[in-house]
């Protein structure tokens, strides 16, 4: 988005009809339905009479090779375009870690605990299916992941009413579980990582840190300095990231984590919820408010992440050849299935459900406002492997083999089984919750 001068809101849209365009992009519902439709149009042609233009353009290369970037649409899709939400998720954890919930250690390691038990009993579970036959342990890591952006799309969809704490809990719990997730990659699935790139990307975040701190108020006057200075400095982080042999988003969360999230005391604002109604303030009404530069690149990025960039990935990964009845009936008679599975069908949420009971006997952290029939609903949404699942299956078993494939349709099945039954969970918790909130507004009335 860009200002008209360099006096304008940098939270403003160009035209009205911009405003209401980029006002809906900004919400859940409206970009996990964008995301949900790309992802059957996807499965659609890559399992048509077509396919083979499906897969034709998702493999067509482009970018410098020197520089290691010479890269399938795909992988361009999944590395470059998914680091946009990373780092917004990066901005988000980063202002609730500061200002949010999660400021109080108490508070922050149930989600984090929570996510180490989805990693960990997943995988425990995978790996005893798989103890047989031991050509195909190496696939023990595929049911670790959560793919945050299908989790909080349908938790988006279904939980208008839904406590707020419910959705930060599992946008922590899968950004940590996606983060040991690329960590099991790194460690047990990379054959090699560079140092020296993996430290200049290091020091880029640290130089682009500092001068997103120090010029704060710079940033968010100014809209173009964001996209003249700031992304520069993260394109190259990213692409020495994508250099190292770490996973480059990896790259998105560490900006986003750099970004100050300190605001003034009149503010309340939630990070996440709509800032629409913020777009027409001047720079002045900005200071007043409290909004800072974390707000304001949410506010920005917003609109690009939930258009464009995650809808596109989702296109590119979903895009699974089945293989007809044939192909599902022969995946679904194979061990590598029901290690996945129910690995994530049924360990992700007792690994969540089990870690959260454990910590909070001790700790007391659960926010008040969660209940654990809600907290079921999201250990099934977490059951939604798919982005770093796929990921962590083409990395396990060579591309053409049938375990390659099997493992592909175990995650596609397993997830979407998980989003029904996480969906069917919080639609009534959802029901439950608005009934609760009329009741309250109607006594309050009184």
């Amino acid at each position: 988005m860009t200002t008209t001068s360099a006096t304008a809101s940098p939270l403003a849209s160009p035209t009205p009809l911009g405003q209401r365009l980029f006002q809906a992009l900004r919400s859940d519902t409206v970009g996990g339905a964008l995301l949900l439709v790309a992802a059957a149009a996807a499965l659609i042609w890559a399992n048509s009479p077509a396919s083979a233009g499906y897969f034709a353009l998702r493999d067509i290369e482009f970018g410098y090779e020197p520089w290691h970037l010479r890269l399938s649409i795909g992988q361009w899709a999944a590395d470059g375009l998914l680091a946009i939400f990373f780092f917004l998720v990066g901005i988000e954890l980063k202002a609730e870690f500061t200002r949010g919930d999660l400021r109080r250690l108490r508070t922050a390691v149930v989600p984090i605990t929570a996510a180490a038990g989805g990693v960990l009993v997943p995988a425990l579970i995978c790996a005893a299916f798989l103890l047989t036959r031991p050509e195909l342990l190496r696939g023990w890591a595929i049911p670790t992941a959560t793919d945050i952006a299908f989790a909080v799309a349908v938790l988006a969809i279904v939980g208008s009413h839904l406590p707020k704490a419910l959705r930060l809990f599992l946008l922590t719990l899968a950004a940590v579980d996606d983060l040991l997730a690329i960590a099991i990659i790194a460690i047990f699935y990379t054959e090699s990582i560079a140092v020296l790139p993996l430290v200049a990307a290091l020091g880029i975040v640290i130089v682009y840190g500092l001068i997103a701190s120090r010029f704060r108020r710079f940033f968010v006057d100014r809209t173009w300095a964001s996209w003249v200075i700031l992304l520069p400095l993260g394109l190259t982080a990213w692409a020495f990231m994508h250099a190292s042999g770490v996973h480059a988003t990896i790259a998105g969360v560490l900006l986003g984590f750099t970004i100050p999230a300190v605001v003034g005391r009149g503010s309340n604002r939630a990070i996440g919820t709509d800032h629409s109604a913020s777009s027409d303030l001047d720079p002045d009404a900005d200071s007043r408010s409290g909004i800072d530069l974390a707000e304001a690149l949410e506010h920005r990025l917003r609109p690009l992440s939930a258009g464009f960039a995650v809808p596109v990935f989702a296109f590119f990964a979903a895009g699974v050849d089945i293989g007809g009845t044939h192909g599902l009936a022969s995946a679904f008679s194979h061990p590598l299935t029901y290690g996945i599975v129910t690995a994530l069908i049924v360990g992700k949420p007792v690994g969540i459900l089990v870690s959260t009971w454990l910590v909070t006997r001790f700790t007391g952290g659960l926010n008040p406002s969660l209940r654990w029939a809600d907290l079921t609903g999201i250990g099934l949404l977490a059951g939604i492997g798919f982005t770093v699942s796929l990921l962590v299956a083409e990395l396990s078993f060579t591309a053409g083999s049938i375990e390659h494939d099997v493992a592909k349709v175990a995650v596609l099945s397993a997830s979407l089984f998980s989003a029904a039954l996480a969906a069917l969970i919080l639609t009534v918790r959802n029901a439950q919750h608005r009934r609760r909130s009329q009741a309250h507004h109607r006594r309050s009335q009184v």
